[in-house]
């Protein structure tokens, strides 16, 4: 099969096969059907541009959790897929439509391939775009990419942590800055101590109720229960104790040697108690013993809490270049909690009821990405 075009490319139904064999070094760009995600993610194992978010289990996550119709394109070369590009289609009435790779996740964009195997894609990818009608294409890069300035838009809204991680516990614990490394000892010497939970018991409530007070809609209990079976080990849950009181708690993902601690919350109780520092602590010291070398703290805004408590922690933030392309909208939507017009909502939703919050969340959430 030669390099499909726009006007050729099946993006909304199975490639169907052809006659003839393809040219040598031809690239076909085609659409991951179920039968391929083995083949997907062997390449994005072994692909180094690639991460945990590239993964083809977020094309059920997608498509069965949050309802987006999923676009997830592959470059195949000589029999062999040689670059992948995982899209979701954002519908909202509150706030336009988008081709996005990838939604709920911090970074996305094509992994792998040559400058060939990348032009296909996108070029796959823009025409799926004119063809869905969305306001603007976005790709989540991770690191500063070689591509047309003049057709991309870009943002400099948020950074993500990652840094070295050793074998040796005290070795990571030293290379803690020492207010924060005070924290941590403050943790341990209250008492505190950690555990690998079996179910989403302990983790959703604690979750749920620590983002409610941030003024953030929540995600669906079964949103977590579905990461849990399509990744299985590889998203595990760590809770924090005082006793037998749960403090804190944290849904993380292991991709390679890196590990990734993604959603977590903590009590009222645990910044007197130092638990939240302590949970990010024991997720460190595990994933250093099981043999992870790179932890990533993943992505915050500029200027938030967050941001300031990952610096102090001792990472370096990373700039991330997401781009985007407009489509049909004539400027990006500003859909981010510092946008000033979602100031008043923000301070409404923590007044909510958690019971009324935890119900109202998953339907506003869904339409965020």
């Amino acid at each position: 099969m030669h390099m499909m075009h726009e006007a050729s490319l099946p993006l909304d139904r199975p490639p169907r096969p052809v006659a003839t064999a393809p040219r040598p070094g031809a690239i076909s760009v085609l659409q991951l059907q179920q039968h391929d995600h083995a083949r997907w993610d062997a390449f994005v194992l072994a692909c180094p541009d690639a991460t945990f978010f590239h993964r083809a289990g977020w094309h059920t996550i997608l498509q069965q959790g949050f309802g987006h119709d999923s676009y997830f394109l592959y470059a195949e070369q000589d029999g062999r897929i040689a670059g992948v590009l995982p899209l979701a289609h954002l519908r909202s009435r509150l706030f336009g439509s988008a081709l996005v790779s990838l939604p709920f996740c911090v970074y996305g964009g094509i992994a792998g391939g040559s400058a060939a195997v990348r032009q296909a894609l996108d070029e796959a990818a823009q025409a799926l775009a004119r063809r869905l009608g969305v306001g603007h294409l976005e790709y989540r890069w991770r690191e500063e990419q070689d591509i047309d300035a003049a057709r991309w838009l870009h943002r400099p809204l948020y950074a993500t942590f990652r840094r070295p991680l050793h074998a040796d516990a005290e070795q990571n614990l030293l290379a803690i800055p020492r207010k924060q490394r005070a924290v941590v000892r403050k943790g341990i010497a209250n008492g505190l101590h950690s555990a690998i939970d079996v179910d989403l018991g302990r983790f959703y409530p604690i979750y749920a109720a620590s983002v409610h007070r941030l003024g953030t809609p929540v995600f669906a209990r079964r949103h977590f229960a579905l990461l849990r079976t399509v990744f299985g080990a590889d998203c595990e849950i760590l809770s924090v104790y005082q006793g037998g009181q749960v403090q804190a708690s944290v849904l993380t993902f292991y991709f390679r040697d890196e590990v990734l601690p993604y959603y977590g919350g903590g009590s009222v109780l645990a910044r007197s108690s130092g638990a939240n520092d302590f949970m990010y602590w024991e997720v460190m010291r595990r994933a250093g013993a099981r043999g992870c070398r790179q932890f990533d703290f993943g992505r915050s805004k500029l200027g938030t809490g967050a941001y300031d408590f990952k610096k102090n922690w001792g990472f370096t933030p990373q700039p991330l270049p997401y781009a985007y392309q407009l489509v049909r909208a004539s400027r990006l939507p500003e859909v981010h909690p510092s946008n000033p017009k979602y100031a008043l909502s923000i301070r409404a939703w923590r007044r909510l009821p958690l019971p009324l919050a935890n119900f109202l969340g998953p339907h506003i959430v869904r339409q965020l990405g």
